[in-house]
C-alpha cells in the first residue's frame, strides 16, 4: 500500500496545471504563458503550444500575471504581479501596495529578464551598442579604357537611451591608365567625423560635431569643421526619422599652391582661410519594408565672415540587404563651394555603388 502512496502523489501533482500569466482578450479567447513586454500597443506573451504571440494591447480585456512586472506609467515605473479590475490596471507593489492606473495610461510592461535587456540597452559599455557597416566598390576596365576605381565608406552608430554617438568616413579614388591621359587620378578624394547627440528632452536635442575633408583635386589639403547647436525631432518612429539642425562652427580651409592650365594660366599661391560660419540641415532615414534603407542629408553652412560666400553638401544614399550581413548600397553625394581657388570648380559630384557589409555588437 504505501509503494502506490509517492505514485498517487505525482499524479496529482501532475494533474495540477503549471502557475502561469494569462491575457483574456474581448472575443473571449484566453492565452497563458509567460508575458514578456508591452509597449502600450501590443504584448508580447511567450506559450508553450505556439512560442511567442504578439496581439493588441487595446483588444485585452484582462491581465493576470503569477510573477513581478515592470510596469511604465506617466513615466514612472512600478514592479508587481499585475492584474485588472474594469478598464484600470492594478500593480501589486511590495513597497507601496496596490498602484492602480487606467489601462491606456500603460507605457510599458516588462519581465524582468525584458528589462534587464533594455537597462543594458540603455546604458551599454563603450564597447557595446554600436551598429553600422562598411561600404566598398571596385572596378577595373581595359581595353579601349584603362581605368581603377575604389571608393570605401565606413559609419559606426551607438545608440543610448538620450545620446548618439556617430563615426563616419567616405573615399573615393580613381585613376586613367592610359599613358597619355591627363589628368592621371581622375578623382582623390576622403572625408570624415565624428558627432554627439544629447536630447535634452523629447523633441529637442543638442548636438556637437567636428567634420574633415580633403580633396587632391581641387588642391584642398584639409577643411576642418568644429561646430555645435540644437536640433529638433520632426519625426521619430522606428522606420522613419526626420531631424532639422541649426547651429554655429568654426571652419579652416588650407589650398595648395598649383599650377592654372587654363587662363589665367600660372602658378595659383597656397591659401588659408579662417572663418565663422552658419550650420543649417536636415537630415532623413526611411525604412521601405524589411530589406532597403533610404538616407538623405542637406547641410547649409552661410559664411558669417562673408555673407556672399557659402558651402553646402548633400548626400543620398540607399542600402538593399541581401541576407542579415550583406547588402547592396548606392551612394550620391555633391560638394559645392561658392569661392574655390582660381580654376578650380565650384562642384564635386561623388557617385559609388557596390557592397554594403553591416555589423552589430
Amino acid at each position: 500500500m504505501r509503494a502506490w502512496i509517492p505514485l498517487t502523489l505525482i499524479a496529482f501533482v501532475l494533474s495540477v496545471p503549471a502557475v502561469a500569466d494569462q491575457i483574456t482578450l474581448s472575443n473571449g479567447d484566453r492565452l497563458t504563458g509567460s508575458i514578456s513586454k508591452s509597449d502600450g500597443r501590443t504584448l508580447v506573451i511567450k506559450t508553450d503550444y505556439a512560442g511567442e504571440v504578439t496581439v493588441k494591447f487595446d483588444a485585452i480585456q484582462s491581465i493576470t500575471s503569477t510573477g513581478d512586472l515592470h510596469v511604465e506609467v506617466g513615466g514612472k515605473t512600478a514592479i508587481g504581479s499585475v492584474s485588472t479590475s474594469g478598464s484600470d490596471v492594478v500593480v501589486a507593489t511590495k513597497s507601496a501596495g496596490p498602484i492602480e492606473a487606467p489601462k491606456a495610461a500603460i507605457t510599458s510592461l516588462r519581465s524582468p529578464e525584458e528589462q534587464a535587456a533594455h537597462e543594458k540597452e540603455l546604458h551599454p559599455g563603450w564597447i557595446q551598442g554600436w551598429n553600422g557597416g562598411v561600404n566598398v566598390g571596385f572596378a577595373v576596365t581595359r581595353g579601349n579604357s584603362q581605368t581603377k576605381n575604389l571608393n570605401i565608406a565606413f559609419t559606426a552608430v551607438r545608440k543610448g537611451f538620450r545620446d548618439k554617438l556617430v563615426f563616419y568616413s567616405n573615399s573615393i579614388y580613381t585613376t586613367n591608365d592610359v599613358s597619355t591621359a591627363s589628368p592621371h587620378t581622375t578623382a582623390n578624394a576622403i572625408g570624415g567625423g565624428v558627432r554627439y547627440d544629447h536630447d535634452f528632452a523629447p523633441r529637442w536635442f543638442g548636438f556637437v560635431n567636428a567634420d574633415f575633408f580633403h580633396d587632391a583635386l581641387q588642391s584642398l589639403d584639409l577643411r576642418s569643421i568644429l561646430g555645435g547647436g540644437i536640433g529638433w525631432h520632426a519625426i521619430k518612429r522606428e522606420t522613419t526619422t526626420l531631424d532639422f539642425l541649426a547651429g554655429i562652427n568654426y571652419t579652416h580651409e588650407s589650398y595648395s599652391s598649383f599650377t592654372n592650365p587654363q587662363p589665367p594660366n600660372g602658378v595659383v599661391p597656397a591659401v588659408s582661410r579662417n572663418l565663422a560660419g552658419g550650420t543649417l540641415g536636415d537630415e532623413f532615414m526611411h525604412k521601405l519594408g524589411a530589406s532597403t534603407v533610404i538616407t538623405q542629408t542637406l547641410y547649409f553652412y552661410p559664411d558669417l565672415s562673408d555673407t556672399g560666400e557659402y558651402r553646402g553638401t548633400f548626400n543620398f544614399g540607399t542600402v538593399t540587404k541581401i541576407n542579415k550581413w550583406l547588402g547592396w548600397q548606392n551612394s550620391f553625394g555633391d560638394i559645392y563651394v561658392t569661392n574655390p581657388p582660381v580654376g578650380k570648380k565650384k562642384n564635386d559630384l561623388l557617385l559609388s555603388t557596390g557592397l554594403n557589409i553591416s555589423f552589430k555588437h
